[in-house]
C-alpha cells in the first residue's frame, strides 16, 4: 500500500486528521459503528489504496502513514510520536502516566508525563506559529521540573533562539523519529506549589498533603478551595513536586490500558489517551476496527 506519490488536498488533508478524533472513537465505542468515520473516509481519498476486505484497523493505519509525512503532519502526529516512542518506548504504563491538554494557568500543556519527575511536551508542528511559545514554556516551568518543545526542522532553529538554555528542544524528523535538539535541564525548585495546586483536582492536592504529613483544613466546602490554596503557597517546591509525581502517578495511571493497548493500531494509540474509553466499551472498539471497510461504509 504505498502512497508516496499521491497528493492530497485541503479538504482530504482534514478528513485523514479527523478520523483520530475524539468523536469517530467514541462513536466507535459506544455503538460499535461510526458514521463519521464511514464518511471521513469516503473524503480522504485513502480508499483508493484500501480493499473492501481490508479492515477499519487498516484504513486508519493508512491514514497515520499520510499524517507521518512532513507535508501533512498535525498535533496527532506529534502526540503519537510522543505517546509511542517517548512513553511506550521508554517507559511502563505500571510506572508512568501521560495526560494531554493539560490545564497550567491559562495555558495548555500538549502532553505531560509523569513518571520519575515531572515532564511537559508542547508540540510546535510544521503549521504553528510560535508568537505563543515564550508565555507556555514560563507557565509550565512553575509545574513542571522539565519542559521539551517538540518540532519540526522548519521551526527548530527558532524555537532555540526563543527559548532559554533549560528548556529542551526535540525534533521529530522527516523520517519520523525524535532526536534531541536541547537536553531540558531538570528544575523542580523552579515550580510554583501554588501553581500546582491549582492544575490539580481537590482530592489529588489533600493526597498531596497528606503524603506531605499535612492535614487538610477544617473549612466549609466554599473555603476549601482557598484554604488549600494558601497552605499550598506556604510549602517547599522541591517537596510539593516530589509529592505531585507520586500523586499523579496514581491518581491519573493509565497501567490498566496495557492489555487493550496491545490490541490496537499504533497509528490509534495515542488517539485513547486523548479521548479515554470505559472499560466496558473496549469490546466493542475492539470489534469496530476489525470490521471490514465494505461494511464499514454502510454506517454511514
Amino acid at each position: 500500500m504505498s502512497m508516496t506519490l499521491k497528493t492530497f488536498d485541503n479538504s482530504q488533508q482534514s478528513a485523514i486528521a479527523r478520523l483520530f478524533s475524539a468523536a469517530v472513537l467514541r462513536e466507535l465505542a459506544t455503538k460499535g459503528r461510526s458514521p463519521i468515520f464511514s464518511r471521513l473516509l469516503l473524503e480522504s481519498r485513502l480508499l483508493e489504496d484500501l480493499k473492501l476486505s481490508d479492515s477499519v484497523s487498516t484504513a486508519f493505519e493508512a491514514a497515520f502513514n499520510v499524517l507521518r509525512k512532513k507535508n501533512y503532519r498535525t498535533e496527532y502526529s506529534y502526540k503519537s510520536a510522543i505517546t509511542n516512542k517517548l512513553l511506550l518506548g521508554r517507559h511502563s504504563l505500571k510506572t508512568a502516566s501521560l495526560l494531554t491538554e493539560f490545564r497550567v494557568e491559562t495555558c495548555k500543556v500538549d502532553v505531560a508525563i509523569f513518571n520519575g519527575t515531572a515532564t511537559a511536551y508542547e508540540i510546535k508542528s510544521e503549521r504553528d506559529r510560535l508568537d505563543r511559545l515564550a508565555n507556555q514554556v514560563t507557565s509550565y516551568r512553575k509545574v513542571f521540573s522539565k519542559v521539551y518543545v517538540v518540532t519540526g526542522e522548519n521551526h527548530a532553529d527558532e524555537v532555540m533562539k526563543r527559548t532559554g538554555d533549560e528548556i529542551g528542544v526535540l525534533l521529530l524528523s522527516d523520517r519520523f523519529t525524535i532526536s534531541t535538539v536541547r537536553e531540558a535541564v531538570d528544575r523542580p525548585d523552579l515550580v510554583r506549589p501554588e501553581v500546582i495546586f491549582d492544575s490539580l483536582k481537590i482530592g489529588e492536592a489533600v493526597s498531596l498533603l497528606s503524603e506531605l504529613g499535612v492535614a487538610a483544613p477544617n473549612v466549609p466546602n466554599t473555603e476549601i478551595h482557598s484554604a488549600l490554596r494558601n497552605i499550598f503557597s506556604e510549602l517547599d517546591p522541591y517537596e510539593v513536586h516530589t509529592k505531585m509525581v507520586n500523586v499523579m502517578r496514581h491518581s491519573r495511571s493509565s497501567h490498566t490500558l496495557a492489555n487493550f493497548l496491545s490490541q490496537l493500531p499504533q497509528s490509534l494509540v495515542a488517539a485513547i489517551f486523548s479521548a479515554p474509553i470505559k472499560e466496558k466499551d473496549q469490546p466493542k472498539l475492539l470489534r469496530a476496527i476489525n470490521t471490514q471497510i465494505g461494511e464499514a461504509l454502510a454506517w454511514a
